[in-house]
């Protein structure tokens, strides 16, 4: 064995980080090999021998041409790399994610409050572990060099071996396509280093400037108001309204002039999901989003929120949960119902005709479920208290979670009432999901899995609607998108606009 102070030719050296990186972070990654094909072929068998080889000799190079050029760079690289590793395969191991650019993403725009819930002792153990540990050995390793000759041949004699691999598995080449992005997902370290670069190089190319939508007037004076409530992570199938067997909708199932519609999402991730909520149409493109459009075109506008995500807003009422904490007082201030603190007041005070609310909650996401609502809401026991959600039983997890759609459920029926009491305005409240949750189902947990392969626990998601006496009719829709949203904001409040598509209205 190796003693404490090394000295390895670089070759060899990389070729041992190459097998420690194999050994310690792949196993997500030959796991879903193994379900994806039929190992009992010979093609197959062929296949699995030549992923192992090829990962082990292409991590290999790249790690041997990181230390050439320079070991001190090389080796800081793969001190890097492997402490990012431990992390990253402790939420792939733990929840079930995949690391794709939209994950990146997500981790990108996650802030302080939301990464701090997912801490466990667990994680700290895969860091101390599979990071820190081998970053000593990788530290005090003497790496010996060899002449840019044998460096040359090294390489060549490389490429060669793995083009040959390549060219041998051109039978194989339609699977790895099919499976490519899972594939690149699960690859240590280069789902979160290749992915990272594509969600920059993304965002670089996307427009920074939103595309403005053609000018809207008010077709008439009548005192309106939407409250658009954007739910976190609810999926449909728990909510009572929908059929779920226990009762977690217990104050809706009592409102009047209340209706439901089943709904997809068009992605498994927040910022996605809050964008199609917010545009007209289903784009990659930064198109005006709804409060910005109304807010130019005459509507006030009022957005209160205790998440994240959401594309720029540019109106003058924009409160998140500092400035909403400043007039809040009781327990209700540490949950999402501060999004409803002082609200029917500051209805009352708009000088305009036409009012929109949106309220962006984070009730329902993961993992920290039970931290979510007050204790008196706690409907279903026992329920799951650690960040590990693996460590806790489906009933457990299930019940946490169905009780953050009870303190939804909630919240959502006092928003109605609020309304009710506005007797000058038509009212109406839509709530909507930005996605849905893997709540342990084929072992996946939250969401974020790419839309492809995402179980339908993570894009079916509700879409509940009330109106006032004497407001609007609604249709009878039988599947929308969250692109509804938009139309029929502006159906209800009356705005006329040429990008108005009325068979997106769920109104008449």
């Amino acid at each position: 064995m190796f003693t404490i102070k090394n000295n390895l030719k670089i070759a060899h050296f990389a070729i041992l980080m190459s097998i420690l990186n194999f050994i310690f972070f792949h196993y997500a990654f030959f796991t879903f090999v193994f379900n994806h094909i039929d190992y009992d072929s010979v093609n197959s068998v062929i296949l699995i021998t030549s992923l192992i080889i090829l990962m082990l000799v292409l991590n290999a190079f790249v790690f041997y041409l990181i230390c050439s050029i320079s070991r001190y760079v090389g080796k800081f690289l793969l001190i890097l790399f492997f402490n990012i590793n431990a992390i990253s395969v402790y939420f792939v191991n733990t929840y079930g994610i995949i690391i794709d650019k939209t994950m990146i993403g997500n981790i990108l725009n996650t802030n302080y409050a939301e990464s701090s819930s997912f801490f466990s002792m667990k994680l700290i153990f895969y860091i101390i572990v599979l990071g820190v540990i081998p970053s000593f050995f990788i530290f005090l390793t003497n790496i010996i060099t060899v002449t840019w000759k044998k460096f040359a041949v090294t390489s060549l004699l490389t490429l060669l071996f793995i083009f040959t691999l390549v060219l041998a598995n051109a039978s194989n080449w339609l699977w790895i396509d099919k499976n490519s992005k899972v594939l690149g997902a699960l690859a240590m370290p280069w789902s979160y280093s290749v992915n990272t670069a594509l969600f920059y190089s993304d965002r670089h190319k996307s427009n920074e400037k939103e595309i403005l939508l053609p000018d809207a007037r008010l077709k008439d004076h009548h005192k309106s108001i939407v409250v658009l409530v954007i739910g976190e992570s609810a999926r449909r199938e728990n909510f009572s309204l929908y059929g779920y067997k226990k009762n977690t909708n217990p104050s809706l199932s009592k409102v009047s002039n209340l209706f439901h519609f089943d709904a997809n999402s068009t992605a498994t991730y927040t910022t996605a999901g809050v964008k199609s909520i917010l545009e007209h149409t289903n784009t990659d493109k930064l198109y005006e989003i709804l409060p910005n459009y109304l807010y130019r075109n005459q509507v006030d506008v009022i957005w209160r929120t205790s998440n994240w995500g959401e594309p720029p807003v540019h109106i003058k009422e924009y409160q998140n949960r500092e400035v909403l904490l400043a007039n809040c007082k009781g327990e209700g201030c540490n949950y999402d119902e501060l999004l409803l603190t002082g609200l029917k007041e500051q209805i009352l005070s708009s000088k305009r005709d036409k009012v929109l609310i949106i309220l962006h909650t984070s009730t329902s996401h993961g993992p920290t479920y039970s931290t979510k609502y007050p204790a008196h809401f706690e409907t279903f026991k026992p329920v799951c208290n650690s960040v590990d959600l693996g460590k806790c039983s489906q009933a457990e997890l299930i019940n946490a979670y169905d009780n953050t759609i009870v303190y939804t459920d909630y919240m959502l029926a006092k928003v109605i009432e609020d309304l009710k009491q506005l007797a000058n305005y038509h009212s109406a409240m839509i709530f909507v999901s930005d996605h849905g949750e893997s709540l342990g189902e084929k072992n996946l947990y939250m969401h974020g899995v790419p839309m492809s392969i995402a179980p339908k626990q993570q894009y079916e998601i509700p879409f509940i609607v009330w109106v006032s006496d004497g407001s609007r009719q609604v249709k009878s829709n039988k599947m929308l998108s969250q692109n509804h949203v938009f139309h029929s904001i502006l159906n209800f409040l009356s705005v006329e606009s040429p990008i108005y598509k009325d068979s997106m209205s769920i109104f008449n």
